[in-house]
């Protein structure tokens, strides 16, 4: 599954105005390039057909390190 009109730069714009964020001109070419890696990381994990056989995770629930110890 890709997004082949995804825009970096007018997403940023867009999410940035909506949450009232500025940010240093400076920054930009990383926050972009961030962006698409983070993009193309969520196509790869999209496109996989995980089937009908697949479960869902059990809930996660943190122990204390003291229950870890005996």
């Amino acid at each position: 599954m890709t997004t082949p009109n995804f825009d970096a730069e007018v997403y940023f714009a867009t999410m940035s105005a909506t949450i009232g964020l500025h940010v240093d001109e400076a920054w930009l070419p990383g926050i972009y390039g961030n962006l698409q890696a983070v993009k193309r990381a969520a196509d790869l994990v999209l496109g996989l057909d995980l089937g009908d056989h697949a479960e869902p995770a059990p809930v996660f629930e943190a122990m204390s390190f003291e229950d870890l110890m005996p």
